[in-house]
């Protein structure tokens, strides 16, 4: 199908960062100091201990000149003089989460010179960061020879306690190679009562911060005041040195005719503070300069062309320039990028409120329209979330072909909470796509389909031609690309709701419907343009990952295998695509698993996860599948409490896409658990459970009943089991294998090899099918006395299984095949990795050796050893459950498991075999 072939996959596209976006380049740059500046030598020289303590903290209230003394000393040498390098970050954005902190904070260190190894990747997506990333970075760092010191600056903005607790983790361990300084209106949550009790702190405060009577003499000087003595230090005592509220008294004055009286009526509270900036700032302005401020006061940071689109002028440049110039509370921040003094900003609104009633909201407007249109689509949509109107930030990122933000990425939880805060809202197409998105992100299959279908209805029906409908085409009279109050452009909307069909698809089990999806985004992909397309590059990942889904979920693997193969191998380095990848990955890993494929089930298995962790992705990133087939695989090489473990992990966090793949597995590999451990009423249990989806799998019918046939085996139900497997389909491959081994439990060898020679399976699996098929073949010729055969057979299984470590298969084979392994030469090729003792000697042990010492498959665990060893003291199952201070039923399960493990059936044959074996 077109769209979906191997060789369809579009070329990558490679933004600035991993983000989709570019980094902002000025949160890296140390901010440059005013011309009126005045460096304080005793602070400078008191931050110089920075360089002998782990962790400085400047820790001061808003204006309080804490940036501007910390920005002098690193960019006066602090570097230089103390051997260390200095790398800058303004943590403004960090109150995102822990994601966006780290992305900033390892593209920081790059841009110092830090050098940082190549595998340390930013994150890629919330909420969470992996333990593995704050790891790496503290041993990158433990192994420098020079320290870095690293700048957090705004740090009160981080309010996240996962970041305090990650940061500290990498303080900690980084050891000399890190020096941390942390510019901050509140004191971080670390724990700094340690550092000061270690002498491991440096502090400058509040009242540190504040300027001495000399220092605000030297600081008016600067400004071109020179006061009595006296003034000065009424000024200090007014302001209480505060250093903001100096320098506006000293702005004031400078501007005054009288600066003395000026200084004397200066109020150091902020309403006078507000009083002032309006009428000595803001008023001393041109009018038209006055109402610029007042429109830009919405924004962050800008640059003159931002300015321009709020302000519906052409000469933003060259007064934002000369705003700067003159000290006008706007700050040049390099890159062509301003910023407002905060305090000026908050109170600007706050008059452009009473001025202009209801205007902010359009400002809002405008800003989302000039930021996305030059690529801005994060600070767009925050713009356009401000601006109050749910339709209108819909089609910001409907318009963008955005949608798949609500599911993978870096700003996956961030665009989702802009919604959220929002409320359900908004009756726009756009809307109804993203309340769709959200409500199948969370699993709500039937709340997403009628969101989905309210979108669709508005919509209308897709034309035959597409591409006349696309942005700017006749059916759309808007420019290509504008959102507006009006339809969202049809394209690019319809082309989302095929990706979210797709994705309702996969969690409903209906690969019919997937496909007409996967069908209806290739028909509409040329009528929106190509750059919108490379420019979000998760689109096709997302949706080619859903449909391979669902054709596995059918039974499909080789259509699954090239749809999902398309994903893993497209755009392997954006962060944007990880998760995607990563959910790609697990599942081409069951399906190698499930063709008996093991090791490159593994290998894929194994590469979804470090996809997961070299990203910082949540886990699991997908379905969790990943986890299932390395459970699966710990089963195979009979490694129960691995198995155990890695579905622990699975059941103890929420993926982040619940599929029925996903949901089987699970019910699977759970009940081949409680078989290994000999619990065939539990196995029947767990896969006992009805999984929701439109039609049934075939693999997922036939695991389910090979489980359920091996535990009525092990019950003695070897009819049932028989006709458990004869309701399938006529199986091929493992599904042939398993059918055999009913018919020998049912004493009927040669039906056994007939449905084996009739499927053929040793020529259409792996190992994890071709072990199984000798071992059966073995067995039926042990069963009718053909001992060749049947070691000829034993021989070639264990050959294939030893690359594998696979045991479990000789574990289920039963007591027949323990002779057979002891014997030369089969006993060199089980020897070290499924019998006890490490590899045979050149030419093995006699065959008298082999029936003194028979061969354990599988090792008996620490409290079956106890058991076994009170056995041997003729203690009865009641004093065994007393004297190890458990129940009688657990001392039974355990017995239970020593007799099949030693293959015996009566309490004298265990303390036999287990001496004869070492044991005792």
């Amino acid at each position: 199908m077109s769209g979906f072939g191997e060789d369809g996959a579009r070329p990558a596209v490679h933004p600035a960062d991993p983000h989709g976006g570019p980094f902002l380049r000025t949160r890296f740059v140390v901010p440059a100091r005013p011309r009126t500046f005045l460096r304080r030598r005793r602070l400078t020289e008191h931050l110089d201990q920075a360089l002998r303590t782990p962790l400085t903290m400047v820790n001061g209230a808003a204006g309080a000149g804490k940036t501007l003394l910390v920005a002098d000393w690193a960019g006066n040498g602090a570097g230089r003089s103390g051997g260390t390098d200095v790398a800058w970050l303004t943590t403004d954005t960090a109150g995102q989460g822990p994601v966006m902190f780290w992305a900033y904070l390892l593209e920081a260190l790059r841009t110092s010179g830090a050098g940082l190894p190549d595998d340390l990747a930013v994150p890629a997506r919330a909420p969470g960061v992996d333990p593995a990333l704050p790891a790496r970075l503290a041993a990158a760092l433990s192994a420098r020879e020079r320290p870095v010191t690293v700048v957090l600056d705004e740090f009160d903005r981080v309010t996240d306690p996962e970041i305090h607790a990650q940061l500290e983790f990498v303080l900690h361990h980084a050891g000399r190679g890190l020096r941390l300084v942390l510019v901050t209106r509140t004191e971080p949550l670390l724990p700094l009562h340690r550092y000061r009790a270690a002498g491991e702190l440096t502090e400058i405060r509040g009242a540190e911060l504040a300027f001495t009577p000399s220092e605000a003499a030297a600081l008016l000087a600067c400004h071109g005041l020179r006061l009595p003595a006296a003034d000065v230090r009424a000024l200090v005592t007014r302001t209480e040195g505060w250093a903001a509220g100096l320098r506006l008294a000293a702005l004031a004055a400078a501007q005054s005719a009288d600066p003395r009286t000026q200084l004397r009526e200066f109020e150091a509270d902020r309403t006078t503070i507000a009083d002032f900036l309006l009428a000595e700032v803001l008023k001393r302005q041109p009018p038209a300069t006055q109402d610029l401020l007042l429109r830009i006061s919405v924004l962050d940071r800008f640059s003159a062309g931002l300015v321009n689109a709020l302000t519906l002028r052409a000469d933003a440049e060259a007064v934002l320039a000369g705003l700067s110039r003159a000290n006008a509370f706007v700050e040049h921040l390099g890159h062509g990028q301003y910023r407002l003094h905060p305090l000026f900003a908050e109170i600007l609104r706050a008059h452009l409120r009473m001025r202009y009633p209801g205007m902010e909201p359009e400002l809002h407007r405008r800003a989302a329209r000039w930021l996305r249109g030059s690529g801005g689509l994060t600070e767009a949509l925050a713009h356009a979330a401000a601006a109050g109107d749910q339709d209108f930030t819909a089609a910001v990122l409907v318009d963008d072909l955005a949608i798949g933000r609500l599911f993978t990425g870096p700003h996956t939880d961030d665009t989702a909470g802009l919604f959220a805060r929002m409320g359900p809202g908004g009756t726009a197409p756009a809307a109804h796509l993203v309340g769709a998105a959200r409500d199948l992100a969370r699993g709500d299959l039937d709340g997403g389909l009628t969101r989905l279908r309210r979108a669709e209805r508005a919509l209308g029906p897709i034309p035959p031609h597409p591409a006349a409908d696309a942005p700017g085409g006749p059916a759309d009279p808007r420019p290509a690309g504008d959102p507006s109050d009006g339809p969202v452009p049809r394209a690019a909307a319809r082309l989302s709701c095929a990706l979210l069909r797709a994705l309702a698809a996969r969690l409903a089990g209906a690969p019919a419907r997937a496909e007409a999806a996967a069908e209806t985004a290739d028909r509409l992909r040329d009528a929106v343009p190509e750059p919108l397309v490379d420019g979000h590059p998760e689109f096709d990942a997302l949706l080619r990952t859903h449909v391979g889904a669902a054709r596995l979920w059918a039974g499909r693997f080789a259509e699954a295998r090239t749809a999902l193969s398309a994903v893993t191998g497209a755009g392997a380095d954006r962060a944007a695509t990880a998760p995607p990848r990563a959910d790609a990955l697990g599942l081409l890993a069951l399906i190698d698993y499930l063709d008996g494929r093991l090791g490159a089930a593994e290998r894929a298995a194994r590469a979804a996860i470090a996809e997961a962790e070299r990203y910082g992705l949540p886990r699991p990133a997908g379905s969790g599948v990943e986890h299932l087939v390395l459970a699966a695989l710990a089963l195979d090489r009979d490694e129960t409490g691995q198995a155990r473990t890695l579905l622990d992990a699975v059941d103890g966090c929420e993926p982040a896409v619940r599929d029925p793949v996903a949901e089987a597995g699970r019910a699977i590999v759970t009940g081949r658990l409680h078989l290994a451990r000999g619990e065939p009423r539990a196995a029947l249990k767990a896969v006992d459970v009805e999984i929701p989806a439109e039609r049934p799998s075939p693999w997922a019918q036939r695991e389910r009943a090979v489980v359920e046939a091996a535990a009525h085996l092990a019950e003695g139900r070897a009819a049932t089991a028989a006709e458990l497997l004869a309701r399938l389909p006529e199986e091929q491959g493992a599904g042939a294998v398993d059918a055999a081994r009913v018919e020998l439990a049912a004493g009927r060898p040669a039906r056994a090899v007939h449905l084996l020679d009739r499927a053929g399976p040793e020529g259409r699996g792996g190992p994890g099918v071709t072990v199984r098929a000798a071992l059966v073949r073995a067995q039926a010729a042990d069963a009718v006395g053909d001992r060749a055969t049947a070691l000829r057979f034993v021989a070639r299984a264990l050959k294939e299984a030893r690359h594998e470590r696979l045991r479990r298969p000789f574990v289920d084979a039963g007591p027949w095949i323990r002779p057979l392994l002891g014997a030369p030469p089969l006993d060199r090729l089980a020897a070290g990795w499924l019998t006890r003792g490490g590899p045979a000697a050149p030419y093995g042990p006699s065959a008298a050796d082999a029936e003194r010492r028979p061969p354990v498959v599988e090792e008996l665990s620490g409290r079956e050893r106890d058991v076994l060893r009170r056995l041997a003291l003729m203690m009865s199952t009641e004093e065994i459950a007393a004297d190890l201070y458990v129940s009688v039923n657990t001392v039974k399960t355990h017995l239970k498991s020593v007799y099949r493990k030693l293959a015996v059936n009566r309490r004298g044959e265990a303390v036999r075999r287990a001496r004869e074996l070492g044991l005792l």
